[in-house]
């Protein structure tokens, strides 16, 4: 009997700490949070932080692991959106499939997960500089065909009225219940993304990162795991599109503009590249500024303030808020250990 209690306990051990106690509390923090959260809190802080950490994951997964930069993150979110949009229900008289949600979704996360393939099949043959510029060149003639092509974008004005699905008696567009979506989507990508970077698969795609040469030396198909990893990002902002679209209820050329590009890459770096709750980190903190500091400074200086912010995190700290919290983690340890007088 006692060896099968010290097994048990052994067990629970082991689960809590491939876990880790940090995440426990933090998603303890997260699901209690609706409890003392006003409804604006909790969609425009709260779910609109989490549908951008999505995309700045999807970049960090790219960057981070695989280092590839991209400015078309999303590009691909805003494909995912648009096919919400054009396979569900709106009110634009252009197109409007009228499939059912269970039944878009999936198409559109599909269809951003190609996407997101192609274009790393684009640009993985290129490098540093180029793949930005090449990926950047893909995203701004997006934009502009979306802006220009009425047959399937509907230009300028794009499709508005769409709207979140209600089932099981629940609207999934109200202030709790789409921020417990967000909270579990995300929660799942994170963890997809955080374990997944232990797999064979993710060390593997490190180790290319690294040095690709010696990998395609070695027998490796280099250009095979980086396209997987675009497919595995796209899956991510396609995900994160589809929570946009339902949070807008409206997808238009502006919601996949270069502005917003930049935004995602922002977001990331900031946050931090070596590690995905940095993502979530800078979105939290580019929402924040983006629903409080501009009424102090005013939307004509509100892009030169998040521009100076993002100035000094990475003068002071290469890797974001992470890396910054890094330095001083190791200096409060000793603090806390040294006696006292």
């Amino acid at each position: 009997m006692s060896l099968a209690i010290a097994t048990d306990g052994t067990t629970q051990r082991n689960w809590l700490e491939k876990i880790g106690a940090g995440h426990i509390i933090l998603g303890v923090a997260l699901v209690l949070y609706p409890l003392v959260a006003s409804d604006f809190f909790l969609t425009q802080i709260g779910g609109y932080s989490l549908i951008f950490g999505m995309l700045g994951l999807s970049l960090m997964l790219l960057a981070g692991y695989g280092g590839m930069v991209s400015l078309a993150q999303i590009t691909v979110a805003g494909i995912s959106a648009y096919a919400i949009a054009i396979l569900g229900n709106n009110n634009s008289n252009i197109l409007g499939f009228g499939w059912p949600w269970w039944l878009a979704v999936p198409f559109a996360v599909l269809a951003a997960a190609l996407a997101s393939a192609l274009i790393g099949w684009i640009s993985v043959r290129t490098e540093g500089i180029y793949t930005i510029m090449i990926t950047l060149a893909i995203a701004t003639a997006t934009y502009y065909f979306a802006q220009q092509n009425y047959t399937i974008f509907n230009g300028h004005s794009g499709y508005a009225g769409i709207r979140a699905p209600a089932f099981w008696g629940i609207g999934w567009r109200d202030a709790k219940p789409f921020y417990y979506l967000c909270l579990a989507l995300a929660a799942l990508s994170y963890a997809a993304v955080l374990y997944g970077s232990r797999s064979t698969f993710g060390m593997t795609l490190q180790a290319i990162r690294d040095n690709p040469r010696r990998m395609r030396a070695l027998g490796y198909h280099v250009t095979a795991h980086k396209v997987f990893a675009w497919l595995l990002s796209g899956v991510i902002a396609g995900l994160a599109g589809v929570l946009l679209v339902w949070f807008n209820g409206r997808v238009s050329p502006g919601t996949i503009g270069v502005d917003a590009a930049i935004d995602v890459l922002i977001i990331a770096v900031i946050g931090g590249l070596r590690h995905p709750i940095g993502p979530f980190l800078g979105a939290l903190v580019v929402v924040l500024m983006q629903t409080f500091a501009i009424d102090i400074v005013g939307a004509e200086r509100f892009n030169t303030l998040i521009g100076l912010v993002f100035l000094v995190i990475v003068f002071v700290s290469p890797d974001g808020i992470l890396g910054l919290w890094g330095r001083i983690k190791p200096h409060l340890a000793q603090e806390s250990l040294r006696p006292g007088p």
